[in-house]
């Protein structure tokens, strides 16, 4: 139960955030290392099960189980494949506009321990889900391995907000595997935030644009620190008419690597998207690229793209010194400045939790 869990803990997934206030999410699941220790299910517009338990609730589930991964895509993917710990299914009902998020942790409490992970999300027709995911390892883990493949569906003229927080930790590697498929007139947004130390994140979310004029949009804050090594791409696939797709990524290096790739196939008329990559490096011994792609074989469409990397101005930096701000104040306000949540559209509560996130830079 999340009473037993030590205050540290709570205090943490407070920062991913987690909300332990019942009247303020409509859903909620935890699960620590591989077992599911709360569950909430609060509004009758929504479902929220352990994966394991949906899988046998539900046997039309299969369908869509591994079908927009490769359970052969690569060892990480084969790893949950020959040994799946569990997950969440969470899924709206067709029509119903889910006003309060559902919010899902994933908890890592064990040294050593790799979290295999398998979810799936599924926004049915017409209908509107917001989820806050937050994956994390507790304070005295020192190495651990968190894989996690999630598989996301959102049905015609459906909306899906997705958001994911990942505080771990200095020694932890991180493989997560996300798919998503878009039916028509449906609208995918994808907020991702990790300014917390890792040692090896690698993913590249995969969105399918499969159905007239719809939508996917992602948004991700990265900080990496000396050691570290960040490799985050997104990859979008516009394959119907009208389809409108916008990937940005905000990224700072104050030291170790970090990789921020972007990859947009248009392959059907009057699509539009756009790629943005900005990267703002603040120490030295820091490594960023940043790795822009487009890709189309179609004369009717709109696709642009652009990225930058560079320093904080000295220009910046005089101006608020100016002012009576020390430098590293200074240092800490511009870096706030750029790593701007304020156009990701996060739910009421969550937007404050985030930003006293970022005070801990």
């Amino acid at each position: 139960m999340l009473i037993d869990l030590f205050s540290g803990d709570k205090k943490k997934m407070r920062s991913v955030g987690m909300n332990f206030n019942s009247s303020k999410i409509s859903g909620s699941l935890f699960i620590q290392n591989k077992d599911p220790i709360y569950h909430l299910m609060s509004d009758p517009g929504v479902e929220v099960l352990d994966m394991k338990m949906a899988l046998n609730k539900y046997h039309s589930l299969k369908k869509y189980y591994w079908k927009l991964i490769d359970p052969k895509q690569d060892e990480y993917t084969g790893q949950v494949f020959n040994d799946f710990h569990q997950g969440y299914f969470i899924r709206s009902k067709p029509g119903q506009k889910v006003e309060l998020p559902v919010q899902a942790c994933l908890f890592i409490a064990r040294e050593k321990f790799s979290q295999n992970i398998h979810n799936i999300i599924i926004a049915e027709e017409g209908s509107e889900l917001n989820i806050v995911t937050g994956c994390l390892t507790a304070d005295y883990i020192k190495e651990a391995l968190h894989i996690g493949i999630t598989e996301m569906y959102v049905k015609k003229g459906a909306k899906l907000t997705f958001t994911m927080v990942h505080n771990w930790g200095e020694k932890i590697k991180v493989r997560p595997r996300t798919a998503t498929q878009v039916e028509k007139n449906g609208i995918f947004l994808s907020n991702y935030i990790c300014i917390k130390p890792v040692a090896d994140l690698q993913m590249s979310p995969t969105c399918y644009l499969n159905g007239e004029g719809s939508v996917g949009r992602y948004n991700s804050l990265l900080y990496s620190y000396p050691n570290s090594s960040i490799d985050v791409g997104t990859k979008v696939f516009l394959e119907a008419e009208k389809a409108r797709a916008e990937v940005v990524t905000k990224a700072i290096c104050s030291g170790g690597e970090i990789v921020i790739r972007g990859y947009i196939k248009g392959s059907a008329s009057k699509i539009k998207s756009h790629l943005d990559c900005k990267g703002l490096i603040t120490g030295r011994g820091g490594r960023m690229r940043a790795i822009p792609e487009l890709e189309a074989n179609m004369p009717d469409l709109d696709m642009t793209h652009e990225a930058a990397i560079g320093k904080i101005s000295a220009e910046q930096l005089e101006y608020l010194e100016a002012r009576g701000i020390s430098e590293k104040e200074s240092l800490s306000l511009i870096t706030k400045g750029f790593l701007d949540i304020t156009s990701m559209n996060l739910p009421s509560g969550l937007d404050h939790q985030l930003i006293d996130y970022l005070e801990t830079l």
